[in-house]
Protein backbone atom coordinates (compact mmCIF):
# COMPACT_ATOMS: atom_id res chain seq x y z
CA UNK A 1 0.00 0.00 0.00
CA UNK A 2 3.11 2.37 0.83
CA UNK A 3 4.68 1.73 -2.71
CA UNK A 4 1.48 2.48 -4.44
CA UNK A 5 1.10 5.72 -2.19
CA UNK A 6 4.47 6.83 -2.99
CA UNK A 7 3.66 6.64 -6.92
CA UNK A 8 1.60 9.83 -6.30
CA UNK A 9 4.38 11.92 -3.81
CA UNK A 10 6.93 13.96 -4.98
CA UNK A 11 10.47 12.79 -6.37
CA UNK A 12 12.56 13.24 -3.99
CA UNK A 13 15.55 13.46 -6.19
CA UNK A 14 13.86 15.68 -9.02
CA UNK A 15 11.13 17.28 -7.08
CA UNK A 16 8.74 16.30 -9.30
CA UNK A 17 5.08 14.57 -9.03
CA UNK A 18 3.64 12.18 -11.88
CA UNK A 19 1.07 14.07 -12.79
CA UNK A 20 -0.16 12.13 -15.80
CA UNK A 21 -0.56 9.10 -13.39
CA UNK A 22 -2.52 11.17 -11.05
CA UNK A 23 -5.00 12.73 -13.64
CA UNK A 24 -5.35 9.22 -15.22
CA UNK A 25 -6.39 8.00 -12.23
CA UNK A 26 -8.99 10.69 -11.62
CA UNK A 27 -10.57 10.95 -15.30
CA UNK A 28 -10.60 6.56 -14.70
CA UNK A 29 -12.09 6.77 -11.40
CA UNK A 30 -14.84 9.23 -12.78
CA UNK A 31 -15.97 6.70 -15.47
CA UNK A 32 -15.71 3.06 -13.40
CA UNK A 33 -18.05 5.24 -10.57
CA UNK A 34 -20.76 5.94 -13.10
CA UNK A 35 -20.05 2.10 -14.29
CA UNK A 36 -20.30 0.57 -10.76
CA UNK A 37 -23.36 2.52 -9.53
CA UNK A 38 -25.08 1.67 -12.40
CA UNK A 39 -24.98 -2.19 -10.91
CA UNK A 40 -26.69 -1.02 -7.33
CA UNK A 41 -28.52 2.07 -8.60
CA UNK A 42 -30.02 3.33 -12.00
CA UNK A 43 -32.64 6.03 -12.15
CA UNK A 44 -34.66 4.50 -14.89
CA UNK A 45 -34.22 1.15 -17.09
CA UNK A 46 -32.34 1.94 -19.77
CA UNK A 47 -34.40 0.84 -22.67
CA UNK A 48 -38.08 2.42 -20.54
CA UNK A 49 -39.41 4.66 -23.16
CA UNK A 50 -41.98 7.91 -22.28
CA UNK A 51 -43.45 9.52 -25.33
CA UNK A 52 -44.38 12.54 -23.48
CA UNK A 53 -40.35 13.30 -22.02
CA UNK A 54 -38.97 13.40 -25.79
CA UNK A 55 -35.59 15.24 -26.33
CA UNK A 56 -36.21 17.23 -22.58
CA UNK A 57 -33.17 19.47 -21.52
CA UNK A 58 -31.04 18.72 -18.18
CA UNK A 59 -33.55 18.56 -15.40
CA UNK A 60 -33.41 17.24 -11.66
CA UNK A 61 -35.61 14.84 -12.84
CA UNK A 62 -33.28 13.49 -15.76
CA UNK A 63 -29.87 15.48 -15.15
CA UNK A 64 -28.66 14.69 -18.74
CA UNK A 65 -31.76 14.73 -20.53
CA UNK A 66 -34.05 12.55 -22.32
CA UNK A 67 -33.16 10.55 -25.77
CA UNK A 68 -35.44 11.16 -28.56
CA UNK A 69 -37.77 8.28 -27.62
CA UNK A 70 -37.90 9.38 -24.10
CA UNK A 71 -35.33 7.45 -22.62
CA UNK A 72 -33.15 8.43 -19.89
CA UNK A 73 -29.96 9.58 -20.98
CA UNK A 74 -28.35 9.38 -17.80
CA UNK A 75 -29.25 5.84 -17.25
CA UNK A 76 -28.74 4.94 -20.72
CA UNK A 77 -24.79 6.58 -20.07
CA UNK A 78 -24.46 4.18 -17.21
CA UNK A 79 -25.35 1.16 -18.89
CA UNK A 80 -23.89 1.99 -22.37
CA UNK A 81 -20.66 2.96 -20.74
CA UNK A 82 -20.67 -0.56 -18.99
CA UNK A 83 -20.82 -2.20 -22.17
CA UNK A 84 -18.31 -0.04 -23.63
CA UNK A 85 -16.09 -1.12 -20.88
CA UNK A 86 -16.74 -4.66 -21.12
CA UNK A 87 -16.12 -4.72 -24.90
CA UNK A 88 -12.89 -3.36 -24.19
CA UNK A 89 -12.11 -5.30 -21.93
CA UNK A 90 -12.60 -8.62 -23.72
CA UNK A 91 -11.06 -6.94 -26.55
CA UNK A 92 -7.30 -6.40 -23.96
CA UNK A 93 -7.78 -9.53 -23.24
CA UNK A 94 -7.75 -11.33 -26.40
CA UNK A 95 -5.44 -9.34 -27.98
CA UNK A 96 -3.10 -8.95 -25.30
CA UNK A 97 -3.25 -12.06 -23.76
CA UNK A 98 -2.69 -14.25 -27.81
CA UNK A 99 -0.35 -11.02 -28.77
CA UNK A 100 1.85 -11.29 -25.23
CA UNK A 101 2.39 -14.88 -25.69
CA UNK A 102 2.37 -15.32 -29.94
CA UNK A 103 5.64 -12.44 -29.05
CA UNK A 104 7.08 -14.44 -26.49
CA UNK A 105 7.03 -17.27 -28.49
CA UNK A 106 8.73 -15.42 -31.82
CA UNK A 107 11.25 -13.16 -29.74
CA UNK A 108 12.84 -15.87 -27.65
CA UNK A 109 12.59 -18.79 -29.88
CA UNK A 110 13.66 -16.58 -33.21
CA UNK A 111 14.28 -18.69 -36.60
CA UNK A 112 11.45 -19.57 -39.43
CA UNK A 113 8.48 -19.15 -36.97
CA UNK A 114 9.39 -15.90 -36.07
CA UNK A 115 10.04 -14.99 -39.50
CA UNK A 116 6.83 -16.36 -40.61
CA UNK A 117 4.78 -14.99 -37.77
CA UNK A 118 6.28 -11.88 -38.20
CA UNK A 119 6.08 -11.55 -41.82
CA UNK A 120 1.80 -12.06 -40.98
CA UNK A 121 1.52 -9.64 -38.11
CA UNK A 122 3.46 -7.03 -40.61
CA UNK A 123 0.47 -7.71 -43.02
CA UNK A 124 -2.17 -6.91 -40.93
CA UNK A 125 -0.52 -3.88 -39.59
CA UNK A 126 -0.83 -2.67 -42.51
CA UNK A 127 -4.14 -2.08 -42.01
CA UNK A 128 -5.91 -0.08 -39.99
CA UNK A 129 -7.34 -1.81 -36.71
CA UNK A 130 -11.31 -0.48 -37.45
CA UNK A 131 -11.10 -1.90 -41.06
CA UNK A 132 -9.19 -5.02 -39.85
CA UNK A 133 -12.19 -5.26 -37.86
CA UNK A 134 -14.85 -4.77 -40.07
CA UNK A 135 -13.21 -7.83 -42.22
CA UNK A 136 -13.56 -9.62 -38.88
CA UNK A 137 -16.99 -8.25 -38.16
CA UNK A 138 -18.15 -9.30 -41.59
CA UNK A 139 -17.13 -12.88 -40.69
CA UNK A 140 -18.37 -13.29 -36.94
CA UNK A 141 -21.23 -11.44 -37.72
CA UNK A 142 -23.13 -7.88 -35.90
CA UNK A 143 -23.55 -7.88 -31.97
CA UNK A 144 -21.98 -7.30 -28.86
CA UNK A 145 -19.58 -10.88 -28.72
CA UNK A 146 -18.67 -10.71 -32.77
CA UNK A 147 -17.57 -7.17 -31.94
CA UNK A 148 -15.43 -8.02 -28.94
CA UNK A 149 -13.96 -11.28 -30.97
CA UNK A 150 -13.14 -9.19 -33.65
CA UNK A 151 -11.90 -6.30 -32.27
CA UNK A 152 -9.56 -8.66 -29.89
CA UNK A 153 -8.09 -10.55 -32.97
CA UNK A 154 -7.45 -7.08 -34.60
CA UNK A 155 -5.44 -6.06 -31.73
CA UNK A 156 -2.76 -9.38 -31.48
CA UNK A 157 -0.66 -8.36 -33.86
CA UNK A 158 0.68 -4.95 -31.92
CA UNK A 159 0.95 -6.82 -28.68
CA UNK A 160 2.74 -9.43 -30.26
CA UNK A 161 5.09 -6.73 -31.48
CA UNK A 162 5.54 -5.29 -28.07
CA UNK A 163 5.91 -8.43 -26.29
CA UNK A 164 8.36 -9.73 -29.38
CA UNK A 165 10.57 -6.46 -29.46
CA UNK A 166 11.16 -6.55 -25.16
CA UNK A 167 11.94 -10.11 -25.00
CA UNK A 168 14.47 -9.57 -28.24
CA UNK A 169 15.66 -6.98 -25.72
CA UNK A 170 16.06 -9.31 -22.36
CA UNK A 171 16.33 -13.00 -24.01
CA UNK A 172 20.39 -12.42 -23.87
CA UNK A 173 20.76 -10.33 -20.60
CA UNK A 174 22.93 -11.88 -18.04
CA UNK A 175 20.03 -13.49 -15.59
CA UNK A 176 18.83 -15.51 -18.48
CA UNK A 177 22.18 -16.96 -19.37
CA UNK A 178 22.26 -17.37 -15.70
CA UNK A 179 18.74 -19.59 -15.51
CA UNK A 180 20.03 -21.50 -18.69
CA UNK A 181 23.28 -22.72 -17.58
CA UNK A 182 21.04 -23.95 -14.51
CA UNK A 183 19.15 -25.90 -16.76
CA UNK A 184 15.59 -24.43 -15.93
CA UNK A 185 13.35 -25.12 -19.12
CA UNK A 186 12.73 -22.79 -21.88
CA UNK A 187 9.11 -21.60 -20.89
CA UNK A 188 9.96 -21.42 -17.07
CA UNK A 189 12.34 -18.73 -18.40
CA UNK A 190 9.80 -17.36 -21.09
CA UNK A 191 7.13 -16.81 -18.45
CA UNK A 192 9.03 -16.54 -15.33
CA UNK A 193 12.27 -14.78 -15.78
CA UNK A 194 11.92 -12.92 -18.69
CA UNK A 195 7.98 -11.96 -18.72
CA UNK A 196 7.72 -10.88 -15.45
CA UNK A 197 10.22 -7.81 -16.96
CA UNK A 198 8.46 -6.56 -19.44
CA UNK A 199 4.88 -5.94 -17.18
CA UNK A 200 6.20 -2.21 -17.08
CA UNK A 201 6.14 -1.83 -21.42
CA UNK A 202 3.05 -4.16 -21.61
CA UNK A 203 1.08 -2.75 -18.90
CA UNK A 204 1.25 1.01 -20.78
CA UNK A 205 0.61 -0.60 -23.78
CA UNK A 206 -2.57 -2.32 -22.30
CA UNK A 207 -4.08 1.42 -21.14
CA UNK A 208 -3.50 2.65 -24.70
CA UNK A 209 -5.27 -0.28 -25.83
CA UNK A 210 -7.65 -0.17 -23.58
CA UNK A 211 -7.99 3.64 -25.32
CA UNK A 212 -7.95 2.58 -28.70
CA UNK A 213 -10.77 -0.49 -27.85
CA UNK A 214 -12.94 1.76 -26.39
CA UNK A 215 -12.36 4.55 -29.96
CA UNK A 216 -12.85 1.40 -32.43
CA UNK A 217 -15.96 0.00 -30.27
CA UNK A 218 -17.76 3.25 -30.68
CA UNK A 219 -16.79 3.68 -33.91
CA UNK A 220 -18.33 0.16 -34.92
CA UNK A 221 -21.19 0.34 -32.73
CA UNK A 222 -21.80 4.11 -34.81
CA UNK A 223 -21.98 2.44 -37.90
CA UNK A 224 -24.52 0.29 -36.45
CA UNK A 225 -22.39 -3.38 -36.09
CA UNK A 226 -21.83 -3.13 -32.32
CA UNK A 227 -24.26 -3.38 -29.50
CA UNK A 228 -27.62 -3.79 -30.91
CA UNK A 229 -30.62 -1.61 -30.15
CA UNK A 230 -32.22 -1.39 -27.77
CA UNK A 231 -29.58 -2.25 -25.21
CA UNK A 232 -27.11 0.95 -25.58
CA UNK A 233 -23.57 1.59 -25.89
CA UNK A 234 -22.16 4.88 -26.18
CA UNK A 235 -21.22 4.31 -29.46
CA UNK A 236 -24.38 3.49 -30.85
CA UNK A 237 -26.29 6.46 -28.53
CA UNK A 238 -24.03 9.06 -30.28
CA UNK A 239 -25.28 7.71 -33.99
CA UNK A 240 -28.78 8.34 -32.41
CA UNK A 241 -27.81 11.25 -30.60
CA UNK A 242 -26.04 13.08 -34.61
CA UNK A 243 -29.27 13.95 -36.29
CA UNK A 244 -30.10 16.43 -33.14
CA UNK A 245 -26.57 18.23 -32.90
CA UNK A 246 -28.39 21.43 -33.33
CA UNK A 247 -31.61 20.92 -31.36
CA UNK A 248 -30.98 19.34 -28.88
CA UNK A 249 -26.98 19.96 -28.57
CA UNK A 250 -26.87 18.67 -24.98
CA UNK A 251 -28.21 15.24 -26.16
CA UNK A 252 -24.84 14.45 -28.11
CA UNK A 253 -22.25 16.55 -25.85
CA UNK A 254 -23.13 14.23 -22.45
CA UNK A 255 -22.55 11.15 -24.41
CA UNK A 256 -19.50 12.87 -26.32
CA UNK A 257 -18.06 14.35 -22.92
CA UNK A 258 -18.11 10.84 -21.84
CA UNK A 259 -16.53 9.27 -24.27
CA UNK A 260 -13.38 11.68 -24.19
CA UNK A 261 -12.88 10.93 -20.39
CA UNK A 262 -12.96 7.77 -20.72
CA UNK A 263 -10.87 7.67 -23.47
CA UNK A 264 -8.21 10.54 -22.02
CA UNK A 265 -8.32 8.71 -18.61
CA UNK A 266 -6.73 5.73 -20.19
CA UNK A 267 -4.16 7.72 -22.46
CA UNK A 268 -3.21 9.55 -18.57
CA UNK A 269 -3.39 6.52 -17.02
CA UNK A 270 -0.66 5.10 -20.40
CA UNK A 271 1.77 8.00 -19.87
CA UNK A 272 1.93 7.55 -16.23
CA UNK A 273 2.87 4.39 -15.96
CA UNK A 274 5.74 4.82 -18.67
CA UNK A 275 6.76 7.78 -16.66
CA UNK A 276 6.70 5.99 -13.19
CA UNK A 277 10.37 5.37 -13.32
CA UNK A 278 10.98 9.20 -14.18
CA UNK A 279 9.35 10.65 -10.96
Amino acid sequence: MKKFLSLFEKNKATGKRNYYLILGMILTGIVLLIVLLGFFYMPYSPTKMDASSKLKGISLKHIMGTDHMGRDVFSRVMYGSRVTLAIAASTIFIGAGAGTILGALTGYFGGMFDEISMRIIDVMLAFPSILLSLVFVSLFGTGTYQVAIALGISFVPSFARIVRGEFLRCKNMDYVEVARLQGVSDLRIIFVHILPNTLGVLMSSVMIGFNNAVLAEAGLSFLGIGAQPPYASLGNMLSDAQGYLFNRPGYVISIGCVIVVMVLGFSFLSEGIKRIGEY
